[in-house]
């Protein structure tokens, strides 16, 4: 039934400053915007990694009704060629820590942050 995932979707208060948070990260401009043709941005859509995950950035407006400003919730974890090197650039880069470095069997590391928008990163 579950083939993988199709958009991860993280809500920012500040649309444009997640965008550009992003486009540094990620090292890499959206690729899809919505609205756009010169009207703001409710919605940026990045393309990402070996198999093109999509990371959609949508203005906090949109979010459904009760949805929390903290993080929380489930935790995406990306595939990242060191673990230790990406937390420490999210860190440099105002990412907040989650949960920390943690090895879990030999070659199975993982850690979160919380981005500056109040989404976790894993």
């Amino acid at each position: 039934m579950l083939r993988g995932p199709a958009t991860v979707n993280f809500f920012a208060d500040d649309l444009e400053a997640a965008k550009e948070w992003y486009a540094d990260l990620l090292g890499v401009e959206p690729y899809f915007e919505r609205p756009g043709g010169g009207l703001p941005a409710a919605y940026y859509e990045f393309r990402i990694g070996d198999h093109q995950a999509e990371l959609g950035l949508i203005d906090r407006r949109y979010a459904p009704p009760g949805a929390s400003r903290t993080p929380g919730g489930a935790i995406l974890h990306w595939h990242v060629d060191d673990v230790r090197a990406a937390l420490d650039r999210l860190l440099s880069m105002g990412a907040t820590p989650y949960l920390p470095l943690t090895e879990h069997g030999p070659g199975f590391v993982t850690a979160s942050v919380a981005d500056p928008f109040g989404n976790v990163l894993g």
